[in-house]
């Protein structure tokens, strides 16, 4: 009878374990299933940096033409408007390099039995220097004054290049801007904000700042722009 009672004893004691553990494993399970749960909460917002900036880069494509009846004088025409092309950059004190042709076409046709001959030349300036590329296009109609007459779609256009060297900063801003609509969102909805879940960061985009506008007599672009960035972020919620 001893033994029958000492395996009871075992029997029960083993079943208080098994209990036991049951408890403390339920209540693991039941904790790490709340933790994961609340972990699974979050909330997706987006945040905007704009910055505005001033263009390093003008271009000015430069198409004009001359059309005759005879090769050579159509021809010397064109080279007169190419001088009087370069004296005009030069007087505004841009260097020599500033100003270099991209290529030149002949049309010839005859009407009447008589050629019809049009050379047409395109040259290019390229600088940084922003203020006196202003200066070319606001007075450009002095070109028209040496002979040089411009063709549709001649006009600056203006370059952000430094993008690289705020991106940075702008990202950062956007992620600031982004996690205070997120605290708010909190904030409204009795929570917390955690860490970032995850983030996507958006295109930049660099447009003309609203209600800018370049002066002179065919001038589309402006050097003034607002470079502009969103970002989603999906931050946890505590």
């Amino acid at each position: 009878m001893g033994w029958m009672q000492d395996m009871n004893k075992v029997a029960l004691a083993g079943a208080v374990v098994l209990a036991g553990g049951l408890v403390v494993g339920g209540y693991l399970l039941g904790d790490g299933l709340r933790r994961a749960h609340a972990a699974e909460r979050s909330v997706t917002v987006r945040g905007l940096a704009e910055r505005d900036v001033t263009a390093d880069l003008a271009t000015w494509t430069i198409a004009y033409s001359a059309t005759g009846n005879a090769l050579p004088a159509v021809r010397a025409e064109i080279e007169q408007n190419t001088e009087a092309l370069k004296g005009y950059f030069k007087s505004l004190g841009f260097p020599d390099n500033a100003l270099t042709a991209t290529g030149a076409g002949v049309n010839q046709f005859m009407s009447n039995g008589i050629p019809n001959i049009t050379i047409t030349q395109r040259m290019q300036l390229r600088t940084n220097d922003i203020e006196r590329a202003q200066k070319a296009v606001a007075q450009q109609f002095d070109l028209v004054r040496r002979g040089v007459t411009l063709q549709e779609g001649s006009a600056m256009t203006y370059s952000f290049t430094r993008l690289n060297a705020i991106k940075p900063e702008m990202v950062a801003q956007a992620t600031k801007d982004a996690r205070n609509a997120a605290e708010q969102f909190a904030k409204d909805s009795g929570t917390g904000v955690g860490g970032i879940k995850s983030a996507t960061q958006g295109y930049f985009s660099i447009d003309a700042r609203d209600g800018e506008q370049s002066g002179g007599y065919g001038a589309a672009d402006t050097p003034f722009k607002k470079v502009r960035v969103v970002t989603t972020v999906d931050f946890y919620l505590e």
